[in-house]
């Protein structure tokens, strides 16, 4: 049974200020491409602003309505809209965030941390250098006809 148990992470406040916070991190990050915001916020809004990205390379109505309620804004939502429309995330499958630790926050040893959206397109892995190891050939027995 799943009594009084919700889904996500609560960041220490009941679920509407969870709401909030999350809506207006989400808007901050679009509009700044940058944020600093402690790491248990980053990573709880993550996959939020993935989902907002892959909406909008998407690009149809139901995308953008699911968008913008959201992110809570109209013009915001047409920026990013327009991004993915430009090809700014076309060639990349996810990943659109990337987290670097700053360290912890003096006061409270909370861990600071800088999330910004990725703009540099994806380079393709390159392959593995495979060694080859020279070994003496190994002869395989021959059968011998015997003619009798």
């Amino acid at each position: 049974m799943r009594h009084n148990k919700k889904r996500g992470m609560k960041l220490g406040t009941d679920a509407s200020h969870t709401k909030a916070m999350k809506k207006s991190l989400i808007r901050a990050l679009f509009e700044n491409d940058r944020i600093k915001t402690l790491d248990q916020r980053a990573k709880a809004i993550r996959p939020d602003v993935d989902k907002v990205i892959t909406w909008a390379k998407k690009g149809d109505i139901a995308s953008r309505r699911l968008a913008i309620a959201k992110v809570g804004d109209k013009e915001l939502v047409r920026e990013v809209f327009e991004k993915a429309a430009q090809g700014m995330w076309a060639d990349r499958n996810g990943g659109y965030t990337r987290i670097m630790k700053l360290g912890p926050r003096k006061g409270d040893a909370a861990e600071v941390v800088i999330m910004e959206l990725v703009t540099e397109p994806v380079s393709p892995k390159a392959a593995p250098k495979v060694t080859k190891v020279e070994a003496a050939p190994v002869e395989e027995p021959k059968a011998e006809e015997t003619a009798e």
